[in-house]
């Protein structure tokens, strides 16, 4: 397979205003898993195409993705990412939109390298997915002034904010070595399921990981109040005293944050949030194997198969 990370390197962003493009660099070379990029170079490989002739949107796609994060971390209001400052915090909130926005103008330019008669379905499915990823921004924005987030209506937002991305990453790859619509369609089903079952072993290792792992401080979740797979499913089971103690630190703006932090584990462990979110990822990623099971099999659905198992055991 392409060593993604060398293709980055290759990149050219030490060019001027170098303000707008080292922050681009920063981010682009601070490391990061490439799960975009190798899921359409796998989604590709499924199918017996070239690494070469999917390459360009595998790029795009990762570009892509960390303008989004870029963005994501000044609404967010995150200070870490990768274990280094946000851009945001590194330089400035303005430099983080402009910088992000370049980013999206590059995703698009390295996209127009693919064949003329393949970039108009791409750009499509591209461009479905970019909906997508804003969509789910704007639902969990609409949802931290909720205080009637159903799971239901989360699992909805994490699969178009989070989901698409793998999804569509692997959709575009199939589609550029030639396989049928229902094949596309049941790969993107597969990228689905991980990337839900990603999402919420996201919200898991938030409370419960390693910082050192993670790449992010623990419980910035809950000192935000974020709508997460594990509040939402302490505010389903608490009874009504749980509730209100869970709500009134949460709202508490004069507790440290290491006691509000402190005090929301404590009910997530009193009500078993953790057994119920692993039993969920334990489901989503079986779902995404099943999937595998109607596909050829090959070295490249090894490789999914054992991606799938990883994500949803990620270290806490």
């Amino acid at each position: 397979m392409i060593d993604i990370n060398r293709q980055i390197e290759q990149i050219n962003w030490h060019r001027e205003p170098y303000g707008l493009y080292e922050p681009i660099e920063y981010t682009l070379r601070s490391g990061g898993k490439r799960l975009r990029p190798q899921l359409a170079l796998l989604g590709s490989q499924l199918f017996g195409g070239k690494d070469e002739e999917v390459l360009p949107a595998a790029l795009a796609l990762e570009v892509f993705h960390n303008f989004t994060l870029l963005h994501d971390d000044v609404m967010d209001k995150a200070m870490i990412r990768r274990g280094r400052p946000t851009v945001h915090v590194r330089w400035n909130e303005n430099t983080a939109i402009l910088s992000g926005d370049q980013m999206m103008i590059e995703a698009y330019r390295l996209l127009s390298r693919l064949p003329d008669d393949k970039l108009p379905h791409v750009l499509r499915l591209f461009n479905e997915m970019a909906t997508g990823i804003c969509e789910g921004q704007q639902y969990d924005m609409e949802f931290e002034t909720r205080e009637d987030v159903t799971i239901d209506e989360y699992m909805r937002m994490i699969r178009l904010k989070t989901a698409v991305l793998p999804a569509y990453a692997l959709r575009i790859g199939a589609y550029l070595a030639g396989a049928n619509e229902v094949q596309q369609q049941t790969l993107y089903d597969y990228g689905i399921s991980v990337g839900l079952a990603f999402q919420i072993q996201d919200d898991l290792l938030d409370v419960y990981g390693d910082p050192a792992t993670f790449g992010k401080a623990i419980g910035g979740d809950i000192l935000c109040g974020k709508k997460t797979f594990m509040l939402l499913t302490a505010y389903e089971k608490a009874d009504a005293d749980t509730r209100t103690a869970m709500m009134a630190a949460l709202n508490n703006q004069d507790m440290p944050p290491e006691d509000k932090i402190v005090a929301v584990t404590c009910i997530y462990n009193r009500l078993c949030v953790r057994n119920d979110a692993e039993k969920v990822i334990g489901t989503f990623t079986e779902k995404a194997l099943q999937c595998l099971n109607h596909l050829p099999d090959n070295d490249a659905a090894t490789h999914l198969k054992n991606l799938a198992n990883s994500l949803a055991n990620r270290t806490l």
